[in-house]
């Protein structure tokens, strides 16, 4: 590496001397190059770059997001930013690097889990997503572990998933809470046709799960068999 450092100085002085050399001669004049200095040619200024970079490789570029927090909606956008640009960099570059997505959470709002679902749905189509869940996965983030690319899924060993109805509240006159109740009802359903279709739970399984009407815990190994992840790390 000493070497190589070298050799870039050593050639940076050689440029820094021709353009020296080539600024103090008068215009229209053609002065010989000070002795040992001679200007670099086009394929001298490309073994340069390319010295250069060998010897100073780019770091590599993080495709890796994790979500550490609960499901909320800035946390939600900066993810979502971060998974678009990826996917827009793999079209650009014409690469197929995967997303890995870091998950865990104690889960949150509802319509920001599907806010980050539809858009996972959509990358997935051009850039794989590989999601990890690890230490705990829960309400809204078992959905977005589930989402990632089958085959893809990963849990760790310890980490624990938790899955349990959609929880709301209101007040307010009765019709104001009957409407709000339609609206919680229509969430439930959606959350669960989601599930279903991203894991291999039929749609009575979850149904028994979540007719117990209290917090269900599932390890790792339950959850790979119910088909929330794939592989357990």
């Amino acid at each position: 590496m000493i070497d190589k450092i070298k050799k870039v100085i050593d050639a940076m002085a050689l440029i820094a001397a021709a353009a020296t050399a080539s600024a103090g001669q008068p215009a229209g004049t053609a002065e010989a190059d000070p002795p040992g200095v001679e200007p670099l040619g086009a394929e001298q200024e490309q073994r340069l770059q390319e010295l250069v970079e060998a010897s100073f490789p780019k770091e590599p570029e993080l495709r890796i997001i994790g979500l550490f927090t609960e499901v909320i909606d800035e946390k939600i956008a900066e993810i979502a930013h971060a998974m678009l640009y990826l996917d827009e960099l793999n079209r650009i570059k014409k690469e197929s690097r995967p997303i890995e997505f870091y998950i865990s959470t104690y889960g949150g709002s509802a319509d920001d889990m599907f806010a980050l679902y539809d858009i996972m749905r959509q990358i997935k189509k051009t850039t794989e997503i590989h999601t990890i869940g690890m230490g705990k996965v829960m309400s809204a983030g078992v959905l977005l572990l589930a989402a990632g690319t089958k085959g893809e899924r990963k849990i760790g060993k310890y980490c624990r998933v938790m899955i349990h109805s959609v929880i709301g509240g209101s007040h307010g006159s009765l019709p104001n809470l009957a409407n709000e109740m339609e609206a919680m009802q229509q969430i439930q359903k959606d959350f669960c046709e989601a599930l279903v279709a991203e894991t291999s739970m039929t749609e009575k399984q979850l149904k028994d799960l979540l007719e117990r009407k209290v917090n269900v815990y599932l390890s790792a190994q339950e959850a790979v068999e119910l088909g929330i992840a794939d592989t357990i790390i």
